[in-house]
């Protein structure tokens, strides 16, 4: 039996999830969370093998989370089911320790395949998603688009900024000082050779990246 939490910060979504998963023998739901503080704490305290992690739920960023779990519990499975189709993202969080990648257009009967893959200590990607990241490695190039050269803390500070979070509201979400949060965003503009701040949304828009942000309003 695969023991699964489902940790999404939508009431609809989670209720489709249990409806769908109650109806594999083999699939049980032992939890739910709403967000990550949640998704954690069930974790603790109760035996689980595939967390299925929705990437935009309130606190900390979804990538973020995902290194923190991964590094406290490394024997669970992480299935990321999420909106993002963006390519980056399955990259991103693949990285940080996710075993699979889906996003919420995906059929039932791809969830299931997907879990019981991660479940058996495999990696899932939709068919439409592997085919953007080959195409996206085949076509890299040194001179690639900036964005792809940040670090993971990088980018969530280069999309905050970008929505128009200021120093201090980043350094609260991080947890971080407005220092250390200047300190990223210098290196952003340096990495994406841009003069300041006021670049990052024409820029964001460029690449298609403001509009699937992370972090949930």
């Amino acid at each position: 039996m695969t023991r699964i939490i489902v940790a999404d910060d939508h009431t609809l979504i989670r209720a489709g999830l249990q409806r769908i998963l109650a109806g594999i023998d083999d699939l049980e739901l032992v939890g739910e969370a709403a967000n990550g503080a949640q998704a954690v704490t069930l974790l603790e305290r109760s035996l689980c093998d595939v967390l299925l992690l929705d990437l935009s739920m309130p606190g900390r960023s979804g990538i973020d989370l995902i290194s923190h779990i991964k590094a406290s519990f490394p024997k669970v499975a992480i299935l990321v089911l999420t909106m993002h189709g963006e390519e980056q993202y399955a990259v991103r969080a693949l990285k940080a320790g996710a075993s699979g990648y889906l996003t919420k257009e995906s059929a039932p009967a791809e969830l299931v395949l997907a879990v019981r893959k991660v479940d058996s200590g495999g990696v899932y990607l939709s068919p439409s998603m592997a085919e953007k990241i080959a195409q996206d490695l085949a076509s890299a190039v040194a001179d690639g688009p900036g964005y792809r050269r940040l670090s993971d803390r990088e980018f969530d500070v280069f999309l905050m900024l970008a929505r128009g979070l200021n120093l201090g509201q980043i350094a609260e979400v991080l947890c971080v000082s407005a220092k250390t949060v200047s300190t990223y965003k210098a290196r952003v503009l340096q990495k994406l050779q841009l003069t300041s701040q006021a670049e990052l949304v024409p820029y964001a828009l460029r690449y298609d990246l403001l509009h699937d942000s992370l972090w949930a309003d």
